[in-house]
């Protein structure tokens, strides 16, 4: 357990560094965030003809969806949960990329591997210390 808590306990890099993931983590998190908010308003109309993913129907793949562009972006902001929310997002750019647009050109992808590559650089760097997780890993010490 020692060796999980001091892998999700956030690092520092400096003040720039941290400033970057930050700015990641806002740039990333705000954007997803308006993805997640327009399916969220408009989930009844949506949610027929939403994507079926692994046959769980249309109404469950939006209701994921909209759990992780909206509510996991909304924590991925103020960094908190930083690393497990990254989890659903990262899955969701990955069926985004891999499985919505997998037939399509590399210019129709591009942004969801814009989001992928962000979510996975700071799945990889955590969130850094301007972050309610280092606040928190802060106060236990």
């Amino acid at each position: 357990m020692g060796r999980l808590r001091k892998m999700l306990t956030p690092a520092t890099y400096g003040t720039a560094p941290d400033t970057g993931l930050l700015i990641l983590r806002l740039g990333l998190g705000l954007l997803m965030m308006v993805h997640g908010w327009s399916k969220l308003i408009g989930f009844n109309e949506k949610a027929a003809n939403f994507y079926d993913f692994l046959g769980l129907g249309g109404q469950v793949s939006l209701g994921l969806t909209v759990f992780a562009e909206f509510f996991c972006s909304i924590l991925l902001v103020f960094g908190l949960g930083t690393q497990l929310v990254l989890i659903p997002l990262t899955i969701l750019a990955m069926v985004i990329v891999f499985d919505v647009k997998g037939g399509d050109a590399l210019n129709e992808k591009e942004l969801g591997l814009m989001y992928l590559m962000g979510y996975v650089a700071l799945l990889l760097t955590g969130p850094g210390k301007f972050s309610l997780d280092y606040f928190i890993s802060r106060k236990k010490e």
